[in-house]
């Protein structure tokens, strides 16, 4: 095989390798986060040096899938009367989580990393 052939071939794996895991779950609905700073204390700390990385998360159902990792994050799932009615840290190497049946309606959903609050809108059947 030619070294050209033997590139494209292992391109094409690699592409198909980050492909799948998106193909597997494409029913799935993407949810739009937003950053914001997260300070319990209310001291003052320094701005972000680096941009925030925002993580990639989706819906299925009841499932939450983590497209980027939240290892550690605290996970809360807050009713349209600003209570925490689900929280959890997230144990490492997950990748998806089944929230409780027992939630239907519309739910804000907050992880907690560090200093960071990323939240988005989320719909439960």
């Amino acid at each position: 095989m030619k070294k050209h052939q033997i590139t494209f071939i292992t391109l094409a794996c690699v592409c198909l390798a980050f492909a799948l895991p998106q193909i597997a779950k494409s029913d799935t609905n993407p949810i739009c986060l937003q950053a914001s700073i997260y300070n319990p204390t209310g001291q003052n700390g320094g701005n972000p040096k680096s941009p925030i990385l925002i993580p990639s998360v989706s819906l299925d159902d009841h499932t939450l899938y983590f497209d980027t990792p939240c290892d550690g994050c605290t996970l809360n799932i807050v009713d349209g009367n600003n209570i925490v009615v689900y929280t959890l840290v997230i144990p490492t190497g997950t990748t998806s989580l089944v929230l409780p049946a027992t939630l239907s309606g519309e739910y804000e959903l907050q992880i907690i990393r560090g200093n960071y609050l990323f939240y988005g809108t989320i719909d439960l059947p």
